[in-house]
C-alpha cells in the first residue's frame, strides 16, 4: 500500500488532524495501535459508522493495530447532540446493546497475526471509579473555558435547552479513553468523525497534561448527498447494519440507487477496490451513467461485506428477477418479501382481475387504465405479460402461496399480498 495518509486522503477520509507531518512519521515509524468509539445508543451500528469501522479496517491492513470501543459507560449518558438531551437508557438495555455493536464491529477486523485488533469496553474502567477519584485524578486535567468552547456544547449552551451537567461531562469520560487505551495498549491514535474533533483533541490535551506525550487524532469528514439529504437516511429512517433492522435487499438497493453525483464519494470512503479499479468505475459513470456500474459494484461489495456472500447473492438474483431477468419463484421467502417491501403494494383477502390489482397498487391511476396498460401490452404478472384485459390469477399464480409482482412497462413494479 501507499503511505497510508496519502491514501486516506485520496480517498476523501481526512478532514482535519493533528499534526499530519507529526501523524505520517508516526504511521510510518510504526506499527501504530489506533482506536475508535462506538457508543451503544441504539440495538445497531449504522451507515455513518460504517465510516468508521472501516477506517480502522484500512489501518490495519496497513499494519497499524486497531482498537474497537464498545462505550458500555458512555453509552450510559450519551454525546450531547446539537438539539435535545438525549433519554438515558436503562442500563441492562445498553449492556445487551454493547454485545450487539461488538458482534457487528469485529467481522470487520482480524484478531490474529501481530497486529491483532482487540475489543475494549469503557466501562471495565469506570464502573469501579468513585466520583472523588474522577473529579480528583480527572477532573482536574479539563478546564470549563475550553469545554464550553466545543461547538457541540456551545451550541446547546446557546440553546433554550441548555445542557445537562451529564452530558456536559461526556467529553471528560471520552478524554479518560483515550489515557487509559495510551496507559493499557500503548494507543497513540483516536480516529472519528469530524463532528467528534472537541471529544478527540479532550483526550490528546489530557495525556499531555498527565502524561507528557504526544498523541494523534485523524477525523473523517461528515458525508453530505448531493441532493441535501442526510447521508445513511431513506424515507424509511436509518439504514442500520442489523439485517433485522435493515434487510440486506433494502440495503443493497440503497447503494444501487445511489445519485451519480455522489457515487465518487461513496465508491473512494466505502470500497477496497484499488485507485485504478475506482478511477475506472467514476470513467463509466462520466461516460455511462445509464449503466450504473460504479453503483452496482459498490452495492455488491458491501452487501457482500456487510451481510455474506450468500446474502448477497440472493439479494442480486432477487433485484433481476423482479425486473424479468430471473425466475421469481426461485427466490426464498424472506428475500422475497424483504425486495417487495419497497414496493408500492395492496393487502387483498381474495384476487381480483389484473387491471383492479393495477390500481390497487396504483401503479394505474384507474381500472379503465389497467386494462388499457393489458391491451397495450404493458402490463406482467409474475414478470409473464397479461394479454387478456380481463384476466384474473389464480391461486397457483401466488409465489410462495402469498405474493404476485405486478409490473408495468420495464420498471414500474408492485406486489399484492393475499391473505
Amino acid at each position: 500500500m501507499t503511505d497510508i495518509v496519502d491514501e486516506l486522503q485520496w480517498r476523501g477520509l481526512i478532514a482535519v488532524s493533528t499534526d499530519e507531518d507529526a501523524l505520517r512519521k508516526a504511521f510510518a515509524d510504526g506499527p501504530v495501535t489506533v482506536y475508535c468509539g462506538f457508543d451503544p445508543t441504539a440495538p445497531s451500528l449504522h451507515l455513518g459508522n460504517l465510516v468508521q469501522i472501516l477506517t480502522i479496517r484500512r489501518l490495519q491492513q496497513a499494519g497499524h493495530r486497531p482498537l474497537g470501543l464498545v462505550g458500555g459507560a458512555t453509552g450510559l449518558i450519551g454525546d450531547p447532540k446539537p438539539t435535545a438531551e438525549r433519554t438515558l437508557n436503562d442500563p441492562a438495555v445498553v449492556a445487551e446493546w454493547v454485545g450487539r455493536v461488538q458482534a457487528q464491529i469485529e467481522p470487520f477486523l482480524s484478531f490474529e497475526g501481530p497486529n491483532a485488533a482487540a475489543m475494549v469496553n469503557n466501562l471495565d474502567w469506570t464502573s469501579g471509579l468513585s466520583a472523588i477519584e474522577f473529579l480528583r485524578d480527572i477532573g482536574k486535567h479539563f478546564r470549563v473555558n475550553k469545554m464550553i468552547a466545543k461547538e457541540a456544547v456551545s451550541r446547546r449552551l446557546n440553546s433554550d435547552q441548555g445542557i445537562s451537567y451529564t452530558e456536559f461531562s461526556y467529553q471528560i469520560l471520552q478524554g479518560m479513553d483515550f489515557l487509559e487505551l495510551y496507559r493499557r495498549h500503548g494507543c497513540t491514535v483516536q480516529t472519528g468523525g469530524s463532528d467528534q474533533w472537541g471529544n478527540l483533541t479532550a483526550g490528546i490535551d489530557l495525556i499531555h497534561r498527565v502524561e507528557g506525550a504526544s498523541v494523534h487524532a485523524l477525523a473523517t469528514p461528515l458525508i453530505t448527498k448531493a441532493d441535501g439529504t442526510k447521508f445513511g437516511k431513506t424515507e424509511g429512517g436509518a439504514i442500520w447494519l442489523d439485517p433485522e433492522m435493515t434487510t440486506p435487499y433494502a440495503f443493497y438497493q440503497f447503494w444501487l440507487n445511489a445519485d451519480d453525483r455522489d457515487i465518487s464519494t461513496f465508491v473512494r470512503i466505502f470500497s477496497f477496490r484499488s485507485r485504478e479499479e475506482i478511477e475506472e468505475l467514476e470513467r463509466s459513470t462520466t461516460e455511462r451513467p445509464q449503466a450504473r456500474a460504479a453503483q452496482r459494484a459498490l452495492a455488491e461489495e458491501l452487501t457482500r461485506l456487510v451481510h455474506g456472500a450468500d446474502q448477497c447473492a440472493a439479494v442480486v438474483a432477487a433485484s433481476k428477477a423482479l425486473f424479468g431477468q430471473g425466475d421469481l419463484a426461485d427466490l426464498d421467502e424472506a428475500t422475497l418479501a424483504a425486495a417487495l417491501s419497497e414496493l408500492p403494494r395492496a393487502q387483498v383477502t381474495e384476487l381480483a382481475p389484473v387491471a383492479d390489482l393495477l390500481a390497487q397498487v396504483e401503479l394505474v391511476p384507474s381500472k379503465s387504465a389497467g386494462r388499457r396498460t393489458i391491451r397495450e401490452g404493458g402490463a406482467y404478472v409474475n414478470n409473464a405479460k397479461v394479454t387478456s384485459e380481463d384476466e384474473t390469477p389464480s391461486a397457483s399464480d401466488l409465489i410462495h402461496g402469498r405474493w404476485l409482482v405486478l409490473r408495468r412497462g420495464k420498471r414500474n413494479l408492485g406486489a399484492v399480498e393475499v391473505r
